[in-house]
């Protein structure tokens, strides 16, 4: 029995390459015929919403591309971190993704006892849409440009106030990342929703808001609300004439409510650019374009190295933001 040893030794010997070899085939194989099955997209919030819009007709698109079902899962709690904790325990197949919104990186610095890494527990496919806030004000209110509301602020310290959706979210931490950058005491006023923040705003009970374009544009349009500058790097297309605040004279401001399709961690490369290509060939679609800028989005463009280093950044800003504001979730 003993003499089988050395040959059995020299057999796995030779065998090891192969093995190897098939072994670095499968992913690659993997890869290349994804999917195989149905694929679901996770949204985090309930139905209804400008993230599940987004993932609809993102879902519609892949189905066509791929050949395969596409569905869409609604399941919403405690601002997406309940199921982005169910996320990284699951398996890295591609047959489960995440779309969800400016919260994933905002989460982390609101609630303190996660129990997961937003940083390293997630695979980021793709930026899929980034929708741009808007600086505006009641037009019975003096400032007319972004110079003359921080004069104006700084003139009358904590007399300013701004409204917004709630404690936390995007259109928040905007006002915040204003009263920081631009060294002015403005007081936040969390409202239960966008609706009545804008109501407010409208009737002259808060003088200043930061809302989604989509949201303000018919009002803007009407006179009833004055832009004063949008959030994003560059001009929106739906307000041509109104500057970006970086053009108005507050350097680097960017705070734009973005989406990202993200999977569990520690997906093999090959599947996860494979996943990521197609997404960004998807976004390109005209159908696609047409859909999302009739809701003020736009596709999104970049790679997924560029989108893992974005998602790392935006980690970074907002962390800042709410440590130095002081901002925290009751």
């Amino acid at each position: 029995m003993h003499s089988l040893a050395p040959i059995a030794k020299r057999l796995l010997a030779r065998a090891a390459p192969v093995l190897l070899a098939l072994a670095a085939i499968a992913p690659a194989a993997q890869a290349q015929t994804f999917p195989t099955q149905t694929v679901k997209i996770v949204v985090p919030f309930p139905a209804g919403g400008t993230t599940d819009i987004l993932a609809r007709q993102l879902a519609s698109t892949l189905q066509q591309k791929w050949g395969q079902t596409v569905i869409v899962d609604n399941k919403g709690g405690a601002s997406g971190t309940i199921f982005s904790e169910q996320l990284t325990h699951m398996p890295a197949d591609g047959y489960t993704l995440m779309l969800t919104a400016t919260h994933h990186v905002i989460n982390p610095g609101l609630y303190k006892n996660l129990k997961y890494n937003t940083r390293t527990d997630f695979t980021p496919l793709a930026m899929v849409a980034a929708v741009p806030n808007v600086l505006v004000v009641n037009p019975g209110f003096a400032p007319k440009t972004v110079a003359e509301l921080i004069a104006y602020a700084k003139a009358n310290p904590g007399k300013v106030n701004f409204g917004s959706s709630g404690t936390g979210g995007a259109n928040h931490l905007s006002g915040e990342l204003f009263k920081l950058l631009a060294g002015v005491d403005m007081v936040h006023v969390p409202y239960k929703g966008a609706a009545p923040a804008l109501n407010d705003l409208l009737g002259g009970q808060i003088p200043v808001m930061f809302d989604s374009v989509p949201g303000v544009l018919p009002h803007i349009q009407a006179g009833k609300l004055r832009a004063l500058g949008v959030t994003s790097l560059k001009r929106s297309p739906a307000l041509p004439d109104v500057p970006t605040i970086d053009e108005a004279g507050i350097k680097g401001f960017e705070a734009t409510a973005w989406f990202g399709l993200y999977a569990p961690p520690r997906m093999e490369p090959k599947l996860r650019d494979k996943l990521a290509n197609d997404v960004l060939q998807a976004l390109q679609s005209p159908q696609i374009r047409a859909d999302f800028s009739s809701k003020g989005a736009e596709p999104g463009t970049m790679t997924q190295a560029q989108f893992a280093a974005f998602v790392d950044a935006e980690l970074t800003k907002w962390l800042k933001v709410i440590a130095e504001a002081n901002v925290t979730i009751n």
